[in-house]
């Protein structure tokens, strides 16, 4: 390491450089434009959905714009993270700001869903490559003592981001066309770029050969799976070839994964680290989760947009209770872990999570706006307060030489996971959905029961004959809300199964204080290690190896 305080290399007991803290400032702008962009997107669904205002998108469709983006982004962190760390992490966030600024604006003017899934895909291929060189280049520029509190501010950019998303995105979609919600971030990123170059110093790494076959059959098989779990959702059947054939390949591709990051000397992820009980604890623990949050809250937005019949502005402002929350409970998260133990602030956030799913169980079409609101801001407390016990987990079943792979496997996680809950319970619903619609009102054409934005555009097209048009809307929101129902306890039984793995393998607080390192600056430099992705992490481990 060097031993150059101005250095971005310097080492963890130096200064820092002497402009880090307007670094981070241009870090946090790199991050908040990726952070915006998907809660932008959530609110743009209705929209997307409409086949006059907007592209005409089916459900899957509307999950694969998602899923797209997200699978792609997984699945190329840890390489993006080497190759940060390979020709400079600088290099590598510019151009993933000009891949993501390039998508945006391609993605604003889609002429149909199958353009816009796969510009989607493009900006995810940016996003991976920024995300793992904000935090390298965040963890170069600032000593071990300041790194925690950048860590929190760049976390609250997180928060930031999540919570003016749907604000921005309701508010231009009030006044202009759809693809305004994404042409918004090409000026943004100009900006940042210009700042980058500027302001940011260029910091390289360990110098390893980047596993590029590992991550591609882990790309390939994470997208066959999905889009099995999709395709039987929209047929509303398990049992075509196009299915399990799908489902089967994707598992197989998962098994040849495993078999060549055995094999590999440059292995991205070790599969042998699943062997330790508390590291797969908390990976299932994560994927868990985000499996049930995102999959249940992509379907609270039709139901706040449809069935209540609010305007997506409107709608983003319901879902600044969740970023609200978020930013307000994750810099207190670790005195909570501190305090009372990283199992027992474990249990409390999936217990709030968990009785919140239970509540959106209860919901009625009458339901009290403000009641959802104060749900969502409930689950974020949860949220805020589950995830840094279980970074912590990982990081502590784990030698300080992987810390940067634990990381980024637990960003992966969370981003698969959020995609195969929107997958799978969308199939969830789908099917509920389809089963009671089909039941309330057999006349309805066929392809008007697929899904509740479906059913909604027959009436508006005149499918259906006026006179039936108040009793078919009463039936699709009646069976719209048993199908989102039984999908909430569907998620609230993850809940239950995060919480035995909590109370199973989760340290309790005597075990956290005789950790070595826990108290005073290791506490500190443990928790911060939670927020490294795996570029941050080989620079640790060149370290040691000097």
């Amino acid at each position: 390491m060097s031993s150059d305080p101005h250095s971005p290399e310097a080492g963890p007991e130096d200064a820092g450089h002497p402009r880090r803290w307007l670094i981070l400032g241009v870090l946090v702008v790199s991050l908040i434009v990726t952070v915006l962009d998907n809660t932008v997107l959530n609110v743009a669904l209705k929209t997307l959905a409409d086949p006059v205002h907007g592209l005409g998108a089916a459900q899957s469709d509307l999950a694969w714009m998602i899923n797209s983006y997200t699978l792609v982004f997984a699945g190329l962190l840890f390489v993006f993270g080497v190759l940060g760390d390979r020709i400079g992490r600088r290099r590598i966030l510019v151009i993933g700001m000009a891949v993501f600024g390039s998508a945006s604006l391609l993605s604003a003017y889609a002429q149909n869903p199958d353009q816009l899934i796969w510009y989607r895909a493009l900006m995810g291929a940016g996003a991976a490559a920024m995300m793992p060189s904000t935090l390298s280049l965040l963890r170069a520029v600032f000593s071990e003592r300041e790194f925690p509190r950048a860590l929190g501010i760049w976390s609250g950019a997180v928060g930031v981001g999540g919570a003016i998303g749907p604000i921005v995105g309701g508010a231009l979609l009030e006044r202009f066309w759809w693809g305004s919600v994404f042409l918004i971030n090409v000026p943004v990123v100009l900006l940042g770029l210009v700042m980058i170059l500027v302001v940011a110093p260029e910091s390289k790494g360990r110098q390893d050969r980047p596993d590029l076959v590992g991550m591609a059959l882990s790309v390939v098989a994470l997208v066959l799976i999905t889009y099995g779990v999709i395709e039987a959702g929209d047929s509303g059947s398990w049992t075509g070839v196009e299915v399990w054939g799908t489902i089967a390949a994707g598992l197989a591709g998962l098994v040849v994964f495993v078999r060549w990051e055995l094999r590999t000397p440059h292995a991205s992820l070790d599969p042998r680290l699943f062997l330790d009980r508390r590291f797969a604890s908390a990976s299932a623990l994560i994927a868990l989760v985000f499996f049930a949050m995102l999959g249940l809250f992509f379907f609270m937005s039709f139901y706040i947009q449809i069935v209540r019949d609010r305007t997506p502005l409107q709608a983003g402002l319901m879902f600044l209770a969740f970023g609200a929350g978020m930013m307000i409970f994750s810099p207190l998260s670790s005195t909570f872990v501190k305090r009372f133990g990283t199992r027992a602030v474990g249990l409390a956030g999936l217990t709030l999570v968990g009785l919140v799913f239970l509540a959106i169980a209860q919901v009625r079409v009458d339901t009290p706006l403000w009641v959802i609101e104060v749900l969502f801001f409930v689950q974020s407390a949860g949220m805020a307060n589950l995830m840094p016990p279980a970074m912590n987990t990982m990081m502590q079943s784990v030698p300080r030489e992987r810390a940067g792979v634990a990381s980024a496997l637990s960003n992966t996680l969370r981003q698969v996971g959020g995609a195969l809950g929107v997958a799978v319970l969308g199939t969830v619903m789908a099917q509920a959905y389809q089963s009671r619609i089909a039941d309330a009102a057999p006349q309805l054409p066929e392809a008007a029961q697929t899904s509740l934005s479906a059913t909604y555009g027959a009436v508006a097209e005149g499918a259906v004959p006026q006179e039936q048009v108040p009793a078919l809307m009463s039936a699709a929101d009646t069976a719209f809300l048993g199908a989102m129902h039984t999908t909430a306890y569907v998620s609230a039984a993850m809940a239950v199964l995060g919480m035995i793995v909590v109370g199973r393998y989760f340290a309790g607080r005597q075990a956290d204080d005789a950790r070595p390192g826990a108290g005073g600056r290791g506490r500190a430099a443990a928790q911060a290690a939670a927020g490294h992705e795996q570029a941050a992490g080989h620079e640790q481990a060149a370290g040691h190896e000097q």
